[in-house]
């Protein structure tokens, strides 16, 4: 896979990676690269599919996204790293906590599950096989954002031209790979330090998901974010990178 990216920070600084959820790019990141450059080497890169990415012929696995994660580091010669993920972004990370644990020196999962699988997501990769990613605009955004940002224009049309910006096979690929997902009989295995990030109003993962992630990963803990839906790096950007900050740099 030829992943699209942007390495930015000082040479020799510990290195942070970012991914992205379902239906956005590396640009979900932006409110997070500023705070975290300063002391960090940041990697943004673009899953399958998704922004300057090119999608394969699907379904993928995780197995399949998290091993684009470790070419694009044996490419870069980067050992270990840090690790964000939003969504599906946090799905990745859980991954390659379960197999690749000495390349993962700290893990934030933010808004994601161990256990999302079942037959909606087949229902919807079929959907935007047929019908394009326009149809996931309307029914996306409320889930991503609180009523509150919903209505802001510059976040409608941000988040609008990511989903826009997807191929719909790699989305239906991604969708295909949180389907059949098999996260949790591992989560007892992951050894980084690892925080698991809710939004106290996401209807996709609620903080009930985050808290069945961090009973089982050894040394877990949980954080819920007021007033943040699905996306709540974006929503509540502050917040998160006070806490990506602790948990980065507590582990380094």
């Amino acid at each position: 896979m030829n992943v699209n990216h942007e390495l930015t920070g000082p040479e020799g600084a510990p290195v942070v990676v970012l991914s992205n959820s379902l239906g956005t790019d590396l640009r979900l990141w932006d409110e997070q690269v500023p705070a975290l450059r300063e002391r960090f080497r940041v990697l943004r890169y673009d899953q399958r599919g998704h922004g300057g990415t090119k999608a394969e012929p699907g379904p993928y696995s995780l197995a399949d996204l998290g091993g684009d994660v470790l070419e694009l580091l044996d490419r870069l010669g980067i050992d270990r790293v840090h690790f964000a993920g939003v969504s599906l972004g946090g799905m990745t990370g859980m991954w390659l906590g379960e197999n690749a644990p000495k390349r993962i020196a700290s893990l934030a999962l933010i808004c994601t599950s161990a256990d999302l699988g079942g037959p909606s997501w087949s229902e919807r990769a079929a959907t935007v096989r047929a019908n394009g990613m326009a149809a996931m605009v309307e029914s996306s955004l409320p889930r991503w954002f609180t009523p509150a940002a919903t209505g802001n224009p510059a976040i409608r049309e941000k988040f609008t031209d990511m989903i826009l910006s997807a191929d719909p096979e790699g989305y239906a690929g991604c969708c295909e790979a949180i389907a059949e997902m098999d996260l949790l009989g591992g989560l007892g295995g992951i050894t980084a330090p690892t925080l698991a990030i809710a939004g106290a109003e996401d209807p996709a993962t609620p903080p009930s998901h985050a808290e069945r992630i961090a009973a089982d990963v050894p040394g877990a803990r949980v954080e819920v974010v007021p007033s943040a839906a699905h996306l709540a790096n974006a929503e509540q950007p502050e917040t998160v990178n006070r806490l990506l900050l602790e948990l980065f740099g507590g582990a380094a």
